[in-house]
């Protein structure tokens, strides 16, 4: 069942588990989780500092951010044409490169549209409720209740900015992606269940 070469995108709300579904997603069906690593898998590819992918993660304006930064690697990717669409076909490149390989399972960074021609592929979604989001930023950072819904906010319109720009589709909309999930109904471990006997699904497997 896992020997078929498979891709698994995951999209997901800031605390609603979407990076522990998408591990243990990786560990069902053999595959290689990739979050923050593709970061460094697009550095390796340009040829540029990881701290530059890092500092602009999922964000849109990296050329106006580039001018508030001073450090040699950032001015010198600037000199050299270094542009958020540069940034983009990085990262884009290191995922296609990590999918042609092996089964893999990508969160975030439009994984989705740049994987969009590729063979089995599912994406999936990941949601929960505004108090069960709060609630795990609270049980990770030391902030109050309306500091850590703001940051879910504001984070999140970041996210859906980028990924709107680049996908033209619509972040978090039912319509981008194959299966859409409300951990805050099932928990995630039998979230988790459910969405893999999805994928064995739509794959025969």
């Amino acid at each position: 069942m896992e020997n078929k070469h498979i891709i698994i995108n995951v999209g997901r709300q800031l605390g609603s588990g979407g990076h522990d579904i998408a591990r243990m997603l990786a560990l069902d069906f053999n595959a290689k989780y990739y979050d923050k690593e593709i970061l460094n898998l697009a550095a390796k590819e340009s040829g540029f500092s990881e701290k530059i992918f890092e500092q602009n993660d999922e964000k849109k304006g990296f050329i106006r951010g580039l001018f508030s930064m001073t450090t040699p690697h950032v001015s010198g990717a600037y000199e050299s044409g270094f542009s958020q669409e540069n940034l983009f076909k990085f990262q884009s490149d290191a995922i296609r490169k990590a999918a042609q390989k092996s089964s893999c399972v990508f969160v975030g960074r439009c994984a989705d549209y740049v994987l969009r021609d590729f063979e089995n592929v599912v994406n999936i979604f990941i949601t929960a409720s505004m108090h069960d989001r709060v609630q795990q930023i609270l049980n990770k950072q030391n902030v109050t209740p309306p500091e850590a819904k703001r940051m879910i906010l504001q984070a999140e319109g970041k996210r859906a900015s980028y990924y709107n720009y680049y996908t033209g589709k619509k972040w978090g909309h039912a319509e981008s992606y194959d299966l859409c999930v409300n951990t805050s109904i099932l928990g995630m471990v039998e979230t988790e269940k459910m969405i893999a006997e999805f994928i064995r699904k739509k794959f025969d497997l």
